[in-house]
C-alpha cells in the first residue's frame, strides 16, 4: 500500500491522541500523522499532496454511522483502497494527583459520552459535550480543572500529561470503528487474491419499485451487500442517494452483471473503490 520512499504523513480529522490518530499510527506506524480540523480539510490534504493518505471513520459499532462522512466521500474524488476496523477503548482521564472522588464533570465526544453511560450514571459525573476527544483532553490540561475529567484514549492522556482513573469505560465489549483509506489514486487489488470490498454510490430513478428491481442483479448474482443506507440529496424529499458496500470484485463476472442492472434503474453509480477485506470481517462472522 505504501510507497518506499514514501514521507508524507497520515491525514486525519481531530486532535493528536484522537481514535482516527490511533488508527493511522496502527495502519502506518512509521508515518507521521496530521491533525486537521475537518473531515474536508483530512480529504484535501491527500488532494493537494500535504498527505499521502486519509484515515476516516465510516461507522461504529455502537453509534452507527459517522455523520456528513458519506456526503463528502462522492465528491472529494478520492478512492477507497483500504478498511481498518479498530476497537474502542476509553479512559476516563484527569490531572495528575487528582482522585477520583473530586470529579464533578466529565467532557467528550457526544458519541464518547453516549457510550460510556453506566460509569456516568455510577459517579453520578455530569456530562459536558465537547468537539472531540483528544481535544477534551487537551483543553483539560490547558484549564487544569481539578474537578474534571475527560473521556478519551489512552493515547491522549499520554500526549497531554493526564492519568486514567479508569480504564476500559465504555459500555460495550464490542464497541469497534471501522476506518476507511483514502488515496488520490486507485489501488485495486487482483481478482481471486482473497475477499475484497467495493464500494460505492448510486441514485435512482423517481419511479415505483425503482430500488427493489436496481438491487436485483445482487440477489440473482449471489452477491453479498454488508451495507447499504440512504440520504437525501439537496434537500428535496423524493431525490435519494444509496451508499452501498458488497463482497466481490468489479472484474468477477458476476459482479458486472449486477452493475449493469443497478446502472440500468440507476440515475448515477460512482465507484468509491475496491479493497481488501478486513480480517475482522470474517472474525466477525464467525463469532471469535
Amino acid at each position: 500500500m505504501t510507497r518506499p520512499d514514501a514521507d508524507l504523513p497520515i491525514a486525519f480529522q481531530g486532535a493528536p491522541g484522537a481514535y482516527s490518530d490511533l488508527a493511522c499510527r496502527a495502519l502506518f506506524p512509521a508515518r507521521p500523522t496530521l491533525p486537521c480540523r475537518a473531515f474536508e480539510d483530512a480529504l484535501t490534504a491527500v488532494t493537494d499532496g500535504s498527505a499521502e493518505y486519509a484515515v476516516i471513520p465510516i461507522e461504529n459499532s455502537v453509534a452507527g454511522r459517522v455523520a456528513d462522512v458519506h456526503h463528502l466521500l462522492p465528491h472529494s474524488g478520492l478512492h477507497i483502497i483500504d478498511e481498518y476496523f479498530a476497537p474502542v477503548h476509553h479512559h476516563l482521564l484527569a490531572l495528575p494527583g487528582v482522585a477520583l472522588g473530586e470529579i464533578g464533570t466529565v467532557r467528550s465526544h457526544v458519541h464518547a459520552l453516549g457510550q460510556c453511560r453506566n460509569l456516568i450514571r455510577e459517579l453520578g459525573l455530569t456530562a459536558v459535550v465537547a468537539a472531540d476527544t483528544a481535544g477534551a483532553a487537551a483543553e483539560l490540561a490547558r484549564t487544569g480543572e481539578r474537578g474534571t475529567a475527560v473521556i478519551a484514549s489512552e493515547l491522549a492522556g499520554g500526549i497531554y500529561g493526564l492519568v486514567t482513573l479508569r480504564s476500559n469505560v465504555e459500555d460495550a465489549a464490542h464497541n469497534t470503528t471501522r476506518f476507511v483509506v483514502l488515496s488520490r489514486t486507485p489501488l485495486s487489488p487482483p481478482s481471486g487474491s482473497g475477499l475484497v470490498v467495493t464500494s460505492f454510490t448510486f441514485r435512482v430513478r423517481n419511479v415505483p419499485a425503482a430500488l427493489y428491481k436496481a438491487l436485483g442483479g445482487f440477489a440473482t448474482n449471489n452477491i453479498n451487500m454488508t451495507k447499504l443506507e440512504s440520504y437525501m440529496v439537496g434537500g428535496r424529499f423524493t431525490a435519494t442517494e444509496f451508499y452501498a458496500d458488497v463482497e466481490a470484485h468489479p472484474d468477477e463476472r458476476r459482479l458486472v452483471l449486477a452493475m449493469e442492472e443497478l446502472r440500468f434503474f440507476s440515475e448515477s453509480v460512482t465507484i468509491l473503490g475496491t479493497y481488501p477485506a478486513h480480517p475482522f470481517r470474517a472474525r466477525a462472522e464467525s463469532g471469535t
